[in-house]
């Protein structure tokens, strides 16, 4: 299958390529906070799907505005903010946990996501569409399909093992999380 003249199979790697570097640049920025290795991914493994989410997206939504880098920017905004501002809720939801919290920042909305983040997104999201991703996907689509094929199929398995296996573990999180909230009641009494 192809859209905007990619395969979908390329738009899955891109997916991972991303969902790596995403991953790096939050280590990487925790690395310099704390001085020390912190995972900042829900999952196990090295990489963060919202950033591999927010590459796609941007990708497919935001390409046909390439020649208008002002309504890319504010576009970008909007959809990198919705996207990070729903995965927040829904992680939120199904785990009882934040995995990140803007609420001390200017201009947040309930902690999810704040303006000074969301014009970040903005002009990462012009560098990507005007300058990176097609030098990426150049790249990507010379690798022959069925390997790619074989590359996107070993991925699938190993994120769908990393998705049982941390959902899992954050369920025990969530459990323990209520156990001890439970017992400082207790020790109230």
């Amino acid at each position: 299958m192809v859209i905007f003249g990619i395969d979908i199979r390329v738009y899955f790697l891109l997916f991972m390529l991303y969902s790596f570097i995403g991953w790096c640049m939050e280590v990487t920025g925790k690395l310099i906070q704390y001085k020390r290795f912190i995972n900042r991914g829900f999952l196990v493994g090295p990489y963060c799907p919202i950033y591999g989410c927010g590459a796609v997206l941007i990708t497919l939504c935001l390409t046909p505005f390439k020649e208008h880098p002002v309504g890319l920017f504010i576009l970008a905004m909007v959809l990198c903010g919705s996207l990070e501002y729903a995965t927040s809720f829904i992680m939120e939801k199904a785990f009882n946990a934040r995995w990140w919290d803007y609420s001390e920042m200017r201009f947040n909305i309930n902690g999810r996501v704040c303006l000074l983040n969301s014009i970040y997104w903005g002009f990462l999201s012009v560098f990507f569409i005007e300058i990176w991703n097609p030098l990426v996907e150049t790249q990507l689509t010379k690798i022959p399909s069925d390997i790619i094929l074989y590359i996107d199929i070993i991925l699938v398995a190993y994120i769908v093992v990393d998705m049982i296996l941390s959902s899992i573990k954050a369920s025990n999180l969530s459990k323990r999380i209520k156990k001890l909230i439970q017992l400082g009641e207790n020790l109230k009494e």
